[in-house]
This record gives structure tokens, C-alpha cells and sequence, in this order.
């Protein structure tokens, strides 16, 4: 009999003469560890709940005073005290969805070209240099945005746009306005080009997932490779992709320094995208620091609220969809 042996034989007495004792203990640390588990996922929902209720109560005053109003307003005037929301609620809205318009089929582009066309000397380059762009801080995409982006919309884009797209019947009223550089659609530009990583990231990732095997025997039967990116990879990761966008879609809707640089900051209502606007984060972030009377510090934490709010339904939106593409795919 070998030493481990003759050790083994030693310890199968101690063990299997207690084993209620070692079925305790396990018992015990399995409690111990959902409780943990279970504490630190109660503590993500403690949070989010208190800070929807403390922007809630700080917000009070403002929805007491205001009442629905508050929503419906496009006055902004701190000298007056008389406050609305609807200007900051449309600029972020508004922004919001051209971020996506731009981001999403360009993202798309660079995450089927880097699984399924690029030799594999070009994808780590390009894959490098999109986390390179998810790494950079939002405030230089800002100072990008003003100092050279803004003046090149200005003496070029703009005047093109307003020239060519304005003159279309129906939807020319989107895009007339002076050349000012800043706007609606210039932070949109901006914005989409601060979540393109990001959702690009996801799709790479979730494109890569699809089993070989699928692939192969589509290109087997004579698919081209847009059939099997439209008839293969898509349908294998549409919830996942779905997803992505509206992690992009929720970093698009909170921006802030980026948005404030290049939004204008002007308290008007306007159908033009080449206007100048406000976001609710660019308003809160602007004025909250001069805010000296209690109803404008109110009507700033109201602001927050809505954002929270806003944010929340495009995420249950989202989760929403995940669950009805789910079911299809589950059928």
C-alpha cells in the first residue's frame, strides 16, 4: 500500500464517521452565501430607490408650485422664478435619436466587417483603436466638438445642408437655420460618435458568438456573406444586439460635459436641428451652481427626476423588447 493510500485510508474514518456534522456546515455557508448574494443585489435596488426618491422630494417644490405645467412649459426664466422642462426634455430626446440614427448602422458596419470581411492583420488595429475611443474622456470629445468640429459644421456642412436639405417639402423645416456651427444635430453628430464604440463593442462580441458551424454551412449551400450576416448572424444575436443599442441609447440620453459644449445651451423651442437647445444634463450642469433661491435649486433636482425617469422607461422599453424577441426565439 503506497503512503497516499495509507493516508487516505486514515482520513475515510474521521470523514464518514461525522458526515451530519460536514452536511451542517455546508447547510450553514450555503445560507451565509445567498444571503450574501441576495444582500448586494437588494442593496443595487435600496439605491436606486433612494435616489429616485431623494431627486423626487428635492423636486417637490418645483411640481407643487408648477403642477404639470412643469412639463408642458418652455419658459426658462431664473430672474422670474417661472421654470419649464419641455425645452431640456426635447434637446435630450432629440439628440438622443439622431446619436442612434448615426451610431447604430455605422456600428453595425464596423462590427460585420471586423467578424466576417477584414483580414486578420487589419482587425487589431481597428479594434484597438475603437476602445481607444471608448476610453476617451467625454469632456475632450466636448472640446473636439467646439473648437473643430463646431467651426467645420459652420463653414461647410451647415450651408450644404441648409442649401440642399432645406428645400425639401415636408422635412426641409428640420434642417434650415443659420450656420452656427453648434445645434441639435451637431451634438448629435457628437453624441453618436462617443456610443459607437461602445455599441460597437457589443456587437463585435456578440457576433463572434455565433457557432462556426452555421456560418459554414450557409456559405456551404451558396450564401454570399451579406445572406449569411441577414439570414444567419442576425437572427442568432438580434437580442443581443438590441441590447447594445440601448446601452448606447442610455449613455447618449446622460450625457452631459460633451452635450454642454456643443448643444448651445439656448432655452427656445425649435423644429430646426441646426437650432441651438439645452439637454437636461447640460441645464443642471450649467446652472446649478448659480442657483440661488430654493425654487430654481428645485426645479434643477426636478430636471434630474425626469432624466431618471426618462432613462428608465427607455430601459424597461428595451427589456420589454428583449423579452418579445425572446419568445419569437424561444418559438
Amino acid at each position: 500500500m503506497t503512503e497516499n493510500s495509507q493516508m487516505l485510508a486514515q482520513a475515510s474514518p474521521a470523514v464518514s464517521s461525522n458526515p451530519d456534522a460536514r452536511a451542517a456546515r455546508d447547510q450553514r455557508h450555503d445560507v451565509w452565501f445567498r444571503r450574501t448574494v441576495m444582500g448586494a443585489a437588494m442593496l443595487v435596488l435600496f439605491l436606486l430607490a433612494s435616489i429616485a426618491a431623494s431627486t423626487l422630494w428635492g423636486g417637490s417644490l418645483a411640481f407643487r408650485t408648477f403642477g404639470l405645467g412643469f412639463l408642458t412649459s418652455t419658459d426658462w426664466d431664473a430672474v422670474s422664478n417661472h421654470f419649464g422642462a419641455l425645452v431640456p426634455i426635447y434637446g435630450t430626446l432629440v439628440t438622443s435619436l439622431l446619436a442612434l440614427l448615426i451610431a447604430v448602422p455605422v456600428s453595425f458596419g464596423i462590427a460585420i466587417f471586423l467578424t466576417e470581411v477584414a483580414p486578420p492583420w487589419l482587425r487589431m488595429p481597428i479594434a484597438s483603436a475603437i476602445e481607444l475611443l471608448a476610453g476617451i474622456p467625454s469632456i475632450i470629445y466636448g472640446m473636439w466638438g467646439l473648437f473643430v468640429f463646431g467651426p467645420f459644421m459652420a463653414a461647410h456642412l451647415a450651408p450644404w445642408i441648409n442649401d440642399n436639405l432645406g428645400a425639401i417639402p415636408g422635412i426641409g423645416v428640420l434642417f434650415q437655420g443659420p450656420p452656427l456651427g453648434i445645434g441639435m444635430l451637431t451634438a448629435g453628430i457628437v453624441l453618436a460618435i462617443m456610443i459607437m464604440p461602445f455599441i460597437t463593442s457589443v456587437m463585435q462580441e456578440v457576433f463572434r458568438s455565433v457557432p462556426v458551424q452555421l456560418k459554414e454551412s450557409a456559405y456551404a449551400l451558396g450564401g454570399t456573406t451579406w445572406e449569411v450576416v441577414w439570414d444567419i448572424v442576425v437572427p442568432y444575436t438580434r437580442s443581443a444586439v438590441v441590447g447594445g443599442i440601448f446601452l448606447g441609447l442610455g449613455r447618449a440620453l446622460g450625457e452631459t460635459m460633451a452635450v454642454t459644449f456643443v448643444l448651445g445651451n439656448a432655452q427656445q423651442f425649435s423644429a430646426s436641428l441646426m437650432m441651438p437647445s439645452s439637454s437636461i444634463a447640460s441645464v443642471i450642469a450649467n446652472e446649478f451652481s448659480e442657483a440661488y433661491t430654493d425654487l430654481h435649486k428645485s426645479a434643477l433636482i426636478a430636471l434630474g427626476f425626469l432624466l431618471f425617469v426618462v432613462t428608465f422607461i427607455v430601459l424597461a422599453l428595451a427589456r420589454l423588447m428583449l423579452m418579445r424577441l425572446s419568445r419569437k426565439e424561444g418559438l
